[in-house]
């Protein structure tokens, strides 16, 4: 079954609804907008539940089949956030709103299912209910939990969880996919050194924090290439150094440094929580100071599981031909609080030769629409056949 006519039909239609997003993007938690729209259209495409509220401002959409024999409910799931990012496409439909852009295709990602969810409402040619889930603050807050935290895998009934994102560098339309462990858990790390100040022609006066910044900075990455098994996946990164002072003359009291541990195993991601913090306070300790640290536990890794997975290949094969095996990735996805309560898979659609995620020329490719809606739609028709 290769893309669904319908959603070929359709193409203008979500496209004006993804651009729609773009232009209006919301960040975290604030997506009041994009969750009111998304209700709207669920309510005119004839969902038999909209429920609005979940994880704060999440939505819900439940669309029941034909026949309900299955007794089988599958979560559909997309991401309504935006990133808090200056655009810089030139776009006529770039961001209204300065500062907030859709540099990730989560305005893609929501148009894709509110496709699949028109075409579910109108055919319903399965046996069992569709949960499209739609939800705020995957971009760093957590929102995925919010929602299962509020109890929404228990009060649907969902047995299996499905969730899509576009990959750039990838052919428009292909898919790619990984069973076991496939984003990394995303921990995060505040340091505040503190020592002595005073003047930087007088340092044996001080008790000097840059370098007990310096040390922590090159002795963190021991975790790496002595800690840690060296066929294991781990990255520790220092993205930050911070002093109260812009002198050139002045050693600082406190120097704050911020960075990031990125683990495929829970194994890993307990060494790098102990370690960060020993390392940190050890490169203090020895100059005579001090050191602060704040160790978060961010995103688990997102873990696919094995059946779910190869449906998920199987469903992307017969709508573009193929599916690859691709490689772990590095950076987080929220998607894997979802992942913990229920079985299910994440898969990439190909975005094209465009800017990375996370840029500010970034741009979804509307070209993916037909293959993402068809994925969604061929997983609920294919999963659950027509009694």
């Amino acid at each position: 079954m290769p893309v669904k006519n319908r959603f070929a039909e359709l193409l203008p239609e979500i496209t004006e609804w993804r651009r729609d997003l773009h232009e209006n993007p919301e960040i975290l938690f604030e997506t009041h907008r994009t969750s009111a729209l998304v209700a709207e259209k669920l309510k005119e495409f004839g969902c038999d539940e909209i429920v609005t509220g979940l994880g704060r401002t999440g939505v819900v959409g439940i669309i029941k089949g034909k026949t309900n024999t299955s007794g089988k409910t599958l979560g559909l799931r997309a991401d309504m956030d935006a990133l808090p990012i200056f655009e810089d496409t030139g776009l006529d439909y770039a961001s209204k709103t300065p500062g907030a852009m859709h540099a990730c295709g989560h305005d893609g990602h929501t148009a894709m299912l509110l496709g699949a969810a028109k075409y579910l409402a109108e055919t319903r040619n399965f046996d069992g209910t569709v949960a499209v889930i739609f939800q705020p603050a995957e971009e760093g807050g957590g929102g995925g939990k919010e929602m299962c935290d509020d109890g929404m895998m228990d009060r649907f009934g969902i047995d299996e969880v499905y969730g899509m994102h576009n990959w750039p560098g990838k052919p428009v339309g292909s898919f790619g996919i990984r069973a076991g462990a496939f984003f990394a858990a995303t921990d995060t790390f505040e340091v505040q050194f503190k020592g002595k100040g005073g003047h930087a022609a007088k340092p044996n006066t001080t008790i000097d924090t840059t370098v007990m910044a310096a040390h922590a900075v090159t002795a963190l990455q021991t975790i790496v290439a002595r800690n840690a098994d060296p066929v294991s996946q781990i990255v520790v990164s220092v993205t930050s150094l911070e002093t109260e002072s812009k002198a050139f003359n002045v050693i600082p009291e406190t120097v704050t440094m911020r960075g990031t541990v990125r683990t495929m195993s829970e194994e890993n991601r307990d060494l790098a929580a102990k370690r960060v913090p020993e390392i940190c306070e050890g490169a203090a300790a020895m100059m005579g100071g001090r050191a602060e640290v704040t160790y978060v536990k961010g995103y688990p890794v997102m873990v696919n599981s094995e059946e779910q997975t190869a449906f998920a290949a199987e469903v992307a094969t017969s709508v573009s031909g193929g599916c690859d095996d691709v490689e772990l990735v590095m950076g987080g996805e929220d998607f894997a609080f979802m992942l913990q309560e229920r079985p299910g898979a994440y898969i990439l659609v190909g975005n094209g030769d465009t800017a990375m995620v996370h840029h500010p020329k970034y741009n979804f490719n509307d070209e993916a629409i037909p293959a993402g809606c068809s994925w969604w739609a061929e997983i609920v028709e294919k999963r659950m056949p027509a009694a």
